[in-house]
């Protein structure tokens, strides 16, 4: 099975410079004419013979990207709230400088990817990645004859690829067992 990632097409906050987490917005302009001339190229990758399984995080910048996607290949995109991003909590929305005039230490520990920091007092690196490792090992196993394609956002991708950093529109092929493989992060108590 591979498992095809791909990073959601610009959003307005993302042309904007503001942090989205679970915010949100639709995509800007310029990321619907991106998504729209890059899904045939998308799905000439992906396809290789195998059933397809398209899912996407349930936030809207996802989810319409994933439609370019699923009209191109002819199937429907299934929604989950699992593959969201990472939750920013009280940063949603704000531009980095309105962050770290606000909450400077949390930023900068942040930024050290300590994974126990959480960001606007939400959810930590720790929490997304087993989120992350989990969802995958429920559509993985829900869907063993095909493979997936995953329209997600660079927190997911960072969650289970560690190092990567992929620019929007970026598609990362990978495979169950590297996801397990990952170096894990140490999740600390609640």
């Amino acid at each position: 099975m591979t498992i095809w990632l791909l990073r959601h097409a610009e959003s307005e906050w993302n042309a904007a410079g503001r942090w989205q987490g679970h915010g949100d917005p639709p995509l800007s302009f310029a990321g619907r004419t991106a998504a729209a001339a890059r899904a045939e190229s998308v799905a000439q990758r992906v396809a290789a013979g195998r059933p397809l399984a398209l899912f996407s995080s349930d936030l809207r910048r996802a989810i319409e990207t994933a439609e370019f996607v699923a009209r191109v290949l002819d199937i429907q995109v299934s929604p989950i709230a699992d593959l969201r991003e990472l939750d920013v909590g009280a940063w949603t929305g704000l531009k980095r400088e309105e962050i770290e005039a606000k909450d400077p230490d949390t930023l900068a520990a942040f930024e050290t990817e300590d994974p126990d920091v959480r960001p606007g007092g939400a959810e930590s690196r720790g929490e997304i990645r087993v989120r992350a490792r989990t969802a995958v090992e429920a559509l993985a196993s829900r869907n063993p004859d095909a493979d997936l394609v995953l329209v997600v956002h660079l927190g997911f991708m960072r969650a289970l690829v560690p190092g990567a950093e992929p620019d929007h529109l970026d598609l990362l092929a990978t495979d169950l067992e590297a996801i397990r493989r990952a170096r894990p992060l140490a999740v600390g108590p609640e």
